[in-house]
């Protein structure tokens, strides 16, 4: 396994900075890391073996990358990462390598010496320095595990630096993002909320509805702008970076990329006609939608992620209510055309099985499009630890059979250890399964986040129809490709 799957920056010049797992590289000459027995588990998880292994390949990233994305869809908005400089290397190493797109976050820089006494001057500074040299309109500031650890006081950090230093620093917004209780999810989805809870404001009510579709692609995110234009409705999407982080070349280099939802507009949220969030998990969980209903009386809708004919049909029907229009032909010719292409394509994908892994919204919305289209998703893993996503999940795909197996938590060591019983005829998620894919000698679909080895990850349309259209072709025509090459005649015509 690389350094780098296991979440380690590889920054670190000795053991003593280490800030990655017992396996970076200073410290991989040391034993593995082998766990005593943990403590009662509860009663919802299942207990793990005596001897686990700590240093695994996790089914995640860590938690401030969410919320770094999250800042850059945000016009002139720029991360600010308070702990270690080892954190932010490993997000942008990750970011640019999905996005292809360069991404400054910037670091407090913790040493030894900020670890034990606060890193109130290291912030303060920092607040100061990014100003100076970018401009930006706001400062997106999260919190890293060694921060959280200490009991960093963030709020009376940023009241000292808009005490003394006024309109030197740029209004900071922060977001509390400890890896050791999240995912880059939960970090994207709490940077979302501390946006709207930090910045909106109340006002006459607009038109405007107000979208959190979660992290999905910079093609999603156009195609949602798309699809809103075409119903007639005034859209504020948040976040927005489907230009700040995959847009034209640049004439001259730009420190923060042009893009973004304006500041102007999450102030405005405060005013929407109503709320749209995708993300069945995130019931009964606090999120930027919660924050609009309870705080500005602003009607919420929660909706999977529509990936498929049943969970896109939810949407656009909830878009058509809200317009008060029926769904233009447009996208009723693109329906049609999904429905025809299945037929057209049955007969390669049924009985096909699968391992779907990633997040755990992304992997409900794979599951139920995978149920439609007759294959049967063997094993639905993720990182993540809502306690929701099998109850979640046959919600949104009851044709599941009842024996496949649904884990949160999971890790790729894991999948791998139940992949080969399992046979699968293909794996769907990042790139981060490509060892496994590899060694059982199937196919890998790549989609989700993130995508290191192929071109255009950050353009995989998963969304509407016609997301469904583009994977169900990926998917149909992966199988063909298997079938013809393990043919001894190798056919031209199947």
């Amino acid at each position: 396994m690389q350094a780098d799957d296991l979440g380690c920056s590889g920054t670190c010049d000795s053991p003593a900075d280490c800030q990655g797992t017992a396996l970076c590289p200073v410290n991989r000459a040391r034993p593995a890391v082998v766990a005593p027995l943990p403590p009662a588990a509860d009663e919802d998880e299942e207990p793990q073996s005596k001897n686990f292994t700590s240093t695994r390949n996790a089914c995640k990233l860590c938690t401030p990358l969410g919320a770094c994305l999250a800042f850059r869809g945000v016009e002139g908005c720029i991360p600010f990462l308070h702990g270690g400089q080892g954190c932010s290397t490993y997000i942008r190493r990750y970011l640019i390598s999905h996005f292809r797109e360069p991404i400054d976050i910037a670091s407090s820089n913790f040493h030894e010496d900020s670890a034990i006494f606060g890193g109130s001057k290291n912030f303060s500074l920092g607040a100061l320095n990014i100003t100076r040299q970018y401009q930006p309109q706001i400062i997106g500031a999260a919190t890293t595990c060694l921060t959280e650890t200490i009991g960093e006081d963030m709020g009376q950090l940023i009241r000292d630096v808009e005490e003394k230093h006024g309109d030197a620093a740029a209004p900071i917004v922060h977001v509390s993002t400890a890896s050791y209780r999240g995912t880059h999810i939960d970090g994207f989805h709490s940077a979302v909320r501390e946006l709207v809870e930090q910045l909106a404001v109340a006002g006459g009510k607009n038109k405007n509805i107000a979208l959190f579709p979660g992290m999905v692609s910079t093609a999603d995110l156009r195609h949602l702008k798309e699809i809103f234009a075409d119903f007639g409705l005034p859209l504020t999407l948040l976040p927005d970076y489907s230009e700040s982080m995959d847009g034209a070349t640049w004439s001259e280099y730009e420190k923060l990329q042009s893009g973004g939802t304006p500041i102007a507009a999450i102030r405005a949220l405060g005013s929407a006609q109503a709320a749209i969030e995708f993300g069945r998990v995130l019931e009964g969980t606090n999120t930027a939608g919660t924050v609009l209903q309870t705080k500005f009386a602003i009607p919420r809708r929660l909706l999977g992620l529509p990936m498929g004919i049943r969970e896109s049909d939810a949407f656009f029907n909830a878009l058509a209510e809200i317009a008060g229009v029926e769904t233009p032909t447009k996208y009723q010719r693109e329906r049609g055309r999904l429905v025809d292409s299945l037929i057209d394509g049955h007969k390669y994908a049924f009985e096909k099985r699968a391992i779907v892994f990633g997040e755990e919204d992304l992997v409900i919305g794979l599951t139920a499009l995978l149920c439609e289209i007759g294959v049967t998703p063997v094993l639905c893993a993720s990182g993540g630890r809502s306690k929701k996503l099998e109850k979640c999940l046959r919600e949104a795909a009851p044709e599941l059979p009842v024996e496949s197996l649904v884990k949160e938590g999971f890790d790729f060591a894991e999948i791998a250890e139940a992949a080969p019983e399992l046979k699968p005829d293909f794996l769907i998620g990042s790139s981060k399964g490509y060892s496994i894919a590899r060694r059982l000698k199937v196919p890998l679909i790549r989609v989700g986040f993130p995508i290191h080895d192929r071109i255009g990850g950050q353009r995989v349309l998963h969304l509407g129809y016609r997301g469904a259209q583009e994977l169900f072709d990926r998917l149909i025509n992966a199988l063909l490709e298997v079938k013809q090459g393990n043919s001894p005649i190798g056919y031209s015509y199947l």
